[in-house]
This record gives structure tokens, sequence and C-alpha cells, in this order.
């Protein structure tokens, strides 16, 4: 390269003293410029363009902007016939269902580019523009014609740009922290915390892991390198020999839910229930397959009522759509692990939307923070003591005995179409891990 890569200051001289050593086979495929601009340092920038093809930019799943939606649009183009949910196969009307569904979010709602977000700059407005531009205007004079009045003149436009940079820095981090009131939700209140301290992320991809003294950078390694950890998480090889033996002798024991009796749980579903769900779900991340709450949510009275004929022939019959049986694994970095350990990663695992399941009403967690806190209060006023013991069992949730769940539900006395719902969301599952 021929061009000038360093500004003496004190000389006020344009050089070119830095050196790239790379080999022919490398420099074949990248190309080398210069910036023309110093972003206050003495050494121009060297920008590498890489033009291999073979070379995947990567890009985010593309996503429903439902904020912009044309709901009104979408719940006209989203009417379900009833003749779809009459299929013979089940698996058949729940593809018909989903595709129509997603068909008319295709046709009212946008989506999001698949690009990777360009970083928020606070300081950016047109009052900082305008001086960026000036400053620019100044530089490339003295580049051309390096005299003193023209140094002069770059020197204090810069300095007026730093100027409103920091004012705008200032302004922005001020009405930020305003932004945080009493009113404030403890969600939205701890993502700008997050980004006041700097630990904001707006993903979790997962650039290159070291399993066993191995760098994997691969894409897909990384995918099977996490699916394997989590994997090994669900085998036996973790617990104790007694425990499997327990396990492999009570798996022998069969588990029959059939019933003749008409439990009351095992009725089929009312309009007015699917509704109260609907009302009470909480937005989720959507499976693959793309379907959110906010578009079953927003389906016209007639579509919600072929929607439940869908969901009372699955119950009634008895049979577990294959879709439903698939879940997409996405790797969460736990706070404070070292990133680069497939075990530093907890999973998440994400089901299709149409056979998501809640918790029940008064089991929250919350519940049990403040029936601890009324004990709490309760020694106090007494002047008693409390004593408590907390249990912090290792990927305790990940390692959930399914068949000893059933099994309490079996000795608690359930019958009939719940547990076997239930047995078949358990069994057979389709996971696959991803990552990004």
């Amino acid at each position: 390269m021929n061009s000038k890569t360093y500004f003496h200051r004190i000389n006020r001289t344009f050089h070119t003293v830095d050196l790239a050593i790379c080999s022919s086979s490398i420099l074949a495929r990248w190309n080398f410029t210069v910036d023309e601009n110093l972003y206050n340092s003495d050494h121009f920038p060297i920008i590498l363009k890489h033009f291999d093809n073979s070379v995947r930019i990567p890009r985010r799943p593309e996503r429903f902007i439902f904020d912009k939606a044309n709901w009104q649009l979408f719940t006209f183009y989203s009417k379900l016939n009833p003749d779809m949910v009459q299929i013979d196969d089940i698996d058949s009307a729940t593809e018909a269902v989903t595709k129509h569904i997603l068909q008319a979010a295709e046709r009212s709602i946008p989506k999001t580019s698949g690009k990777f977000s360009k970083q928020w700059r606070p300081s950016w407005d047109e009052k900082y523009a305008e001086a960026c531009k000036k400053l620019n205007k100044a530089w490339n004079y003295f580049r051309r014609c390096p005299t003193t009045n023209y140094f002069v003149a770059f020197k204090e436009a810069k300095a007026v740009a730093r100027r409103i940079k920091r004012q705008n820095k200032r302004n922005t981090f001020q009405n930020y922290v305003s932004s945080i009131q009493n009113g404030t939700k403890s969600k939205v209140m701890w993502e700008k915390v997050r980004k006041l301290l700097g630990t904001y992320k707006m993903g979790h991809s997962v650039s290159f892991l070291n399993f066993n003294g191995q760098i994997i950078s691969d894409i897909e390694r990384i995918a099977d390198t996490l699916g394997e950890s989590f994997a090994k998480i669900l085998s036996e090889e973790t617990y104790a020999q007694e425990f499997i033996k327990y396990k492999t002798s009570e798996r022998k024991k069969t588990l029959s839910f059939r019933s003749s009796s008409q439990e009351i749980y095992n009725s089929p579903f009312a309009l007015h229930e699917l509704k109260i769900a609907l009302s009470k779900w909480h937005p989720t991340s959507p499976f693959p397959d793309r379907i959110h709450s906010s578009l079953l949510k927003n389906l016209s009275e007639s579509s919600l009522r072929v929607l439940l004929k869908l969901f009372n022939r699955i119950w009634l019959e008895e049979f577990f759509p294959v879709t439903w049986r698939k879940a997409i694994v996405i790797p969460i970095p736990k706070p404070g692990k070292d990133p680069q350990i497939p075990t530093s990663y907890r999973p998440i695992a994400l089901t299709s939307c149409l056979c998501k399941s809640g918790f029940r009403y008064g089991r929250g967690t919350i519940d049990n923070v403040l029936m601890l806190e009324t004990a709490i209060r309760d020694a106090f006023v007494t002047k008693k003591r409390l004593v408590s013991v907390f249990f912090d069992m290792d990927k305790a949730y990940d390692r959930t005995w399914r068949y000893g769940i059933l099994k309490d539900m079996y000795n608690m006395g359930f019958r009939g179409k719940l547990p076997i719902f239930i047995k078949k969301f358990f069994n057979d599952k389709n996971i696959s891990s991803t990552h990004g």
C-alpha cells in the first residue's frame, strides 16, 4: 500500500510507518485499504475486507415486529376454515392451521431484516452531526494543504465537536436515569440497570468453545458440543448407583392411566376457558414455527372456535402432534461462569406455543418468598427464632425424573386424558441445539 498511515502531529506531516505481513494465500482473499479519518488517533485505520464467497455472514432469525402490526388485517386474513381441522390426520390438521396463521402474519406484520443492529450512539444528534461534518471538511482541507491556518481550523472544529459530544452524553445519561421511576416495571428497570453497568447484551451468541483443551469455532461443531453437554447432564452418568438401581426397578412398573370414569378435568375445553388462557398468557419466545401468543390473541371469534376444535380433537383422541414434540434448545450463559466452557450454559427449550403449559395460580416463586417473609416477621413479633434451610441442587430442573412425576400423579389418583397428555409431552421429544 502506498497510502499514508501515520500523522506526525508536531511536524504536521504524513508518513507510512505501519507494516502488515501475511502469507500469499491470505492476501489473495483480502482487500487492504486505509481510512481517511484519524478518529482522534495518530494512525489511520487499516480496513480489511474479505471477499471470499464461501464465508457466511452471521444473521439473526427474522422476527415479526408486533408493535407495527396491522391487527385488523391479520384478523381478516387469519380466518380459519372449519374444514382445516376435520382432516383425518391430526398432524396434517395442525400443520394446516399453523401454516394459515403464518401466511396471515406474513401479509399483515412487518419483520426484522435479520441483520445485526448497529450500536446505539447516545451522543449523536443533528447538532453533533453538523459539527462532525465541519470537522471532516476541515480535516480534508488540511490533508490536501497542510498549512498552519488549516491545522488551526481543524483543531477548532475538533474541539467544538468534542464539546458537543460530551454535553450530549451528559444530557442523555441524565434523561436515561430519570426514566427509572416508581412506576417502572421491574423487568424494564433491571434492563436499564444492566445497560448502565455495561453488562447488557442483545443476544447470547457463542463465538468459540474450549472443550477438552481443543478450541472449537465452527458453528455446527459448537452446536453439537453444546448439545452433547446438555445430553450428558440428562444421562444417568451423573446419578448415584443406588438411585440408578431404584429408577430401573421403578420403571418396570407399568403406569396405566386409562380410566372408565368421567373425571371433570378430562372433559373437553370450552371457548371461555380458551379465552381466559389467552388473556393470561404472557409473551414468550416462539418456537421456530414462529407462532407467537400475540397471533393467537388476535384471532377472530370464529377462528378461535376452529382452533378450539383442533385442541379438543387432540385432547379427546389422545394424540400428540409430531411438531409439538420438537424442541429447540437455546444456550443461556450462566452469570459469572467462563463462556468458553460448554458446562457454563443452561439450556432453555423452546416448544410450540400451541402446546405451552403454565403455572398454577398461587403457586409461583413469589408466593414462596412471601410465605418466608411472613414467617420472618412473625418470628420478630413473637420474639422467637426462625430456622431456614436452603438447598442449592446442581442442575435440579434439568435432572428432574420424568417417570417420578408421572408416578406421583398416578399415586395421587390422576387418570384419563390429563396424565396421558402429560406423558406424551414428556416422551418422544426431538431436541436440537442451536446458538446465536
